[in-house]
C-alpha cells in the first residue's frame, strides 16, 4: 500500500510541478500552520491548488491511493478540520475577489479571507456579510452559518450566497444556485463543507459606505450590572444594531467586559441609537466611531494569536437571561489564565426571518450564540492542557439547562455529531439525504461532524 501511495504522488508531483509539497518542505509548514496549534494527526501531503482542474487531481490521487481528504480554506477552525494523515487541499493561493459590473454580487475564491474580500469592497462603499474577524476564510464560514454584525440587516453569510462552484467526490465540477442543484444548494448553506471542495461562491453584496462601531470596556466588577442593563436595551435595538459581548482579559490579564457595537443603518443615526450603551456601568474605554466596515472588522486582529493550543464550546441560548449573565460573571471569575474568554452572537432581524426549511441551518429563531474559548502557550505543559480544557467543559456545563439543542456546527468539535445533528431540527435527514447522493463515501468526512443516514432516522 505505502508503494502505490508513493507511486500515486509522484505522478501527482509530476502533474503539478512545485505544488505537491512534504513535510520539512517551506510550503508545507506555511500551509499546515493554522489558527490553532496543530496536535494530533497531520498531512502526508500537501496539494497547494490554484484551479479547478488542480482540485480534480488532488482528488482523484487521494481517493486513488486511499488518503483520507481535508480541505483547506483559511485556516481558522480552532477543531483544526483543516488537516487529516492524508492529503490535505490547500487552497491559499485561490483568493481572488472579483465585484460584478452592477456591485451587486462578487465571485469569492475558496481560499479567500475576509480581508480579501474587504479590500476589494470598502473601497466602492459596499460590504459582504462577513464574520467578526477578518482573518475567517469566507467559505467556511460562509457554508457553516455565519453570525457576524451585519446579521440583524442582512442575515447570516449563508442567507448571502448566491452560488457555488463545487469539485464533488467524483471529479465533476458542478455548479449549485438556484435552478442548478437546487438541492447541493440548500445543503451548502448549512453543511458545510461535507459535499465537496467549494472552490468559488458568489454572494450579495451591500451598499454600506461606513458603519458605527468600535470598543466600549467596562470593569469585570461591573459585569452582572452591565450585561443586566445590556440585555434590558436589546429588545428596543433596532435591527440595524448588532451588539457582540465579551468577557476576555484585558492588558494587565484581569477580566474586562466589552461591547462591540455596530450600526450598519442610515448614516447620521448610529450615535444615537449606541448613546445607551454608553451609560451601562463605569466606562473604561470608548473607541466607537464612524469608519469603513473592513475597520470595524478589525477591533479583534490584535488579540488573535496563531499557533496557541486552542479549545472551544458553544452553545445557543433563548436570550441573555439573569441564569445566562451569571454563569457568565461566575465562570469567568474562574479563569484559569487570560486565555479564557466568552464572546456571544446575536441572531435576529433578517436572520430569523429566514424559515426553517430554506437552508440547511437549523435553529432559525432568536437566539444568543455563546461562544467559550480557552487558548495557551502550547508549551507542552499537560496541566496546562488539562485545565484550558476543564475550563471550558466546566463553562459550557453552566448553561445546562438553559441552553438549546445542539450547538452552532462551525464551532463543534470532530466528535460532536450527536450536537451536531441536534442543532439540523428537522433539516437534517435531508442533509444525510444529500450527503450521500453526493458524497456516498463520505470523502469529505473532515467536515462537520454529520451522522450516518441509520443514526438521523433513529434520532426522529
Amino acid at each position: 500500500m505505502t508503494e502505490q501511495i508513493e507511486n500515486t504522488l509522484r505522478v501527482l508531483s509530476g502533474q503539478l510541478p512545485g505544488r505537491v509539497s512534504r513535510p520539512g518542505d517551506e510550503q508545507y509548514a506555511a500551509a499546515t500552520a493554522i489558527w490553532a496549534k496543530p496536535v494530533g494527526r497531520m498531512p502526508r501531503t500537501v496539494v497547494h491548488c490554484r484551479s479547478l482542474q488542480d482540485i480534480q487531481l488532488a482528488i482523484a490521487a487521494a481517493r486513488s491511493a486511499g488518503l483520507s481528504l481535508s480541505v483547506r480554506s483559511g485556516g481558522h477552525d480552532w477543531a483544526g478540520r483543516a488537516l487529516c494523515d492524508g492529503l490535505m487541499i490547500d487552497l491559499g493561493e485561490m483568493r481572488h475577489v472579483v465585484v460584478s459590473p452592477d456591485r451587486r454580487s462578487a465571485r469569492i475564491s475558496g481560499g479567500a479571507r475576509a480581508f480579501d474580500v474587504l479590500a476589494a469592497t470598502d473601497p466602492l462603499g459596499l460590504a459582504a456579510v462577513t464574520g467578526s474577524c477578518s482573518a475567517v476564510g469566507m467559505a467556511g464560514l460562509t457554508l457553516g452559518g455565519g453570525y457576524g454584525p451585519l446579521i440583524g440587516r442582512f442575515g447570516l453569510a449563508l442567507d448571502n450566497l448566491m452560488a457555488a462552484d463545487v469539485v464533488l467526490a467524483d471529479g465533476r465540477i458542478v455548479t449549485a444556485e438556484p435552478g442548478h442543484n437546487e438541492d447541493l444548494f440548500w445543503a451548502l448553506r448549512g453543511g458545510g463543507g461535507n459535499f465537496g471542495v467549494v472552490a468559488a461562491i458568489r454572494v450579495r453584496l451591500h451598499e454600506l459606505p461606513n458603519v458605527v462601531s468600535g470598543m466600549l470596556i467596562y470593569p469585570f466588577a461591573e459585569a452582572r450590572s452591565v450585561l443586566r442593563r445590556s440585555a434590558e436595551a436589546a429588545p428596543s435595538m433596532p435591527e440595524e444594531l448588532t451588539v457582540q459581548i465579551g468577557a476576555v482579559a484585558g492588558p494587565d490579564g484581569v477580566p474586562v467586559i466589552l461591547l462591540v457595537p455596530t450600526w450598519c443603518g442610515s448614516q447620521g443615526e448610529g450615535d444615537a441609537h449606541i448613546a445607551p450603551l454608553l451609560k451601562l456601568g463605569t466606562l473604561l474605554d470608548n473607541t466607537v466611531d464612524a469608519v469603513r466596515y473592513g475597520t470595524s472588522l478589525s477591533v479583534f486582529d490584535p488579540h488573535i494569536v496563531n499557533g496557541q493550543r486552542t479549545f472551544m464550546e458553544t452553545c445557543s441560548l433563548p436570550a441573555l437571561d439573569d441564569a445566562a449573565i451569571d454563569a457568565v460573571a461566575e465562570t469567568m471569575a474562574k479563569a484559569v489564565s487570560p486565555g479564557c474568554a466568552i464572546f456571544t452572537h446575536e441572531f435576529r432581524g433578517a436572520a430569523s426571518r429566514v424559515g426553517v426549511d430554506a437552508t440547511a441551518f437549523g435553529v432559525c429563531r432568536d437566539h444568543v450564540l455563546i461562544e467559550i474559548l480557552a487558548s495557551f502557550a502550547d508549551r507542552s505543559d499537560p496541566s496546562a492542557e488539562r485545565r484550558h480544557q476543564q475550563w471550558v467543559r466546566d463553562t459550557l456545563g453552566m448553561f445546562d439547562g438553559i441552553a438549546l439543542p445542539g450547538g452552532y456546527p462551525n464551532l463543534l468539535g470532530p466528535g460532536d455529531t450527536a450536537r451536531a445533528a441536534a442543532s439540523y431540527g428537522p433539516n437534517l435527514e435531508r442533509l444525510i439525504g444529500i450527503k450521500q447522493h453526493y458524497d456516498p463515501d463520505n470523502v469529505f468526512r473532515s467536515a462537520i461532524p454529520l451522522p450516518s443516514v441509520r443514526h438521523a432516522i433513529a434520532a426522529e
